[in-house]
């Protein structure tokens, strides 16, 4: 499960020297190709509103999928709602940014769903998604 949160359907648009100038379409793509070849289905989600992130974190679980990619956008740095989910459903989680928020705004140093999460990709553009594949591959094998 790959579940992207607030801006990133702004992909293309918002801030490129950032976020770069390919689009969400673009990451799905991608993304869902590169997990083809390393044998791995994948199911997209993106949403601008918390509640429907903490569903999607819940359906993961209720529908038996191996592990959870997430780009929490903006709630990575206020959403305990967030974290609590990737808690509860125990299922190996992989946050993911396609910037190096640890070089940006003082707010985006803090990181809420990290503490639940086996590992953190950032700055690697869309190929972050990708590593994040591969390191739940690896906690899974």
């Amino acid at each position: 499960m790959v579940i992207n949160g607030p801006n990133l359907n702004l992909l293309g648009i918002r801030e490129p020297e950032y976020y770069g100038n390919r689009t969400y379409d673009d990451l799905v793509m991608s993304t869902r190709e590169a997990a083809s070849e390393l044998g791995c289905e994948t199911e997209f989600f993106q949403s601008n509103h918390e509640g429907d992130l903490v569903d999607y974190i819940q359906k993961a679980y209720f529908d038996h999928y191996d592990g959870i990619v997430i780009n929490p956008g903006a709630y990575t740095h206020t959403s305990v709602a967030i974290l609590d989910a990737v808690k509860a459903v125990k299922i190996p989680t992989v946050e993911v940014h396609i910037s190096d928020v640890s070089s940006r705004d003082d707010f985006r140093q803090i990181s809420y769903i990290r503490e639940a999460c086996i590992a953190t990709v950032m700055g690697k553009g869309f190929d972050g998604y990708v590593d994040a594949i591969r390191i739940l591959l690896e906690e899974l094998a």
